[in-house]
């Protein structure tokens, strides 16, 4: 069961490699498996620590912002001696403390679509815990030009929302799966939406959905299970109550909508 494991990451992964779906050749999966997190806030913290402690290989987390003594409601990688330090320092440091076997890269940039392609680029599988319209929209239109699989996730004060994206593969109907585009084809206006700031959030909610992302990161790796393609998982904080929304490809989208198919060049 053990294969390229060592006697350390053996016992570390015991309950992975007993696990049905999971197993050795699971955790081999998660072992050789690169994942670029971008956010290390709300959904960024647990989701970087159950990926730590899942031991995927190597993992890049991306922020451009310092701890503050009001993150630490609900951003439970860090603690009050990281007040004022890079986000990303602080993580990267909690993860080795977690589990020494992950290698981390520690970004401390601003993702914006001048720059998302090239940072995707070289990863995996890509997870979105930004809090804002701009970088989901820029980090999912490079995971569509660069074939990468996303989880992307949000959090409002009561309420939160998950879904996968693999819009570069086709639906076994031979129809695109869809984008971020068809799921939501305009940022809502700027203001429109209120930050935690201004409306608050709920810690544990946060904790919920990072968790979720980190699962559904794993099953993506590993291979099992019903995914989350075309389907936005709502999740209500106020009556706990979790129900999904089905999508489907919108031909009118900007990425592979019908109108780009068309232009393509006929080989």
């Amino acid at each position: 069961m053990g294969g390229m494991f060592s006697p350390e990451e053996v016992e570390r992964y015991a309950r992975h490699l007993v696990l049905r779906h999971v197993g050795g050749p699971g955790q081999q999966k998660l072992k050789a498996a690169r994942v670029l997190v971008i956010g290390a806030g709300g959904l960024g913290a647990p989701l970087i620590q159950y990926l730590a402690a899942a031991g995927v290989g190597e993992l890049g987390i991306v922020d451009d912002d310092r701890v503050s003594l009001s993150n630490l409601q609900r951003q439970v990688l860090f603690t009050t001696e990281d007040v004022g330090r890079p986000k990303v320092d602080c993580a990267a440091e909690a993860v080795t403390r977690l589990n020494p076997n992950v290698k981390v890269t520690a970004i401390a940039l601003r993702v914006n679509a001048a720059n998302a392609r090239g940072l995707v680029a070289g990863w995996d599988f890509v997870a979105d815990g930004s809090d804002n319209f701009p970088t989901r929209y820029a980090v999912s239109d490079a995971c569509f030009y660069e074939r990468r699989p996303l989880v992307t996730a949000a959090i409002g004060a009561f309420d939160g929302s998950l879904t996968t994206l693999r819009p570069f593969e086709k639906t076994p109907l031979g129809t695109p799966n869809p984008t971020y585009r068809c799921l939501f084809p305009e940022p809502p206006p700027q203001g429109a939406v209120p930050d935690c700031a201004e409306s608050g959030v709920l810690g544990a909610l946060a904790g919920m959905l990072g968790a979720l992302m980190a699962l559904e990161v794993v099953r993506e790796i590993v291979g099992f299970g019903e995914g989350l393609i075309g389907r936005l998982l709502l999740i209500d904080a106020l009556s706990l109550r979790f129900h999904y929304v089905a999508y489907g490809w919108d031909a009118a989208n900007p990425l592979n909508g019908a109108a780009i198919a068309a232009a393509e060049p006929r080989l």
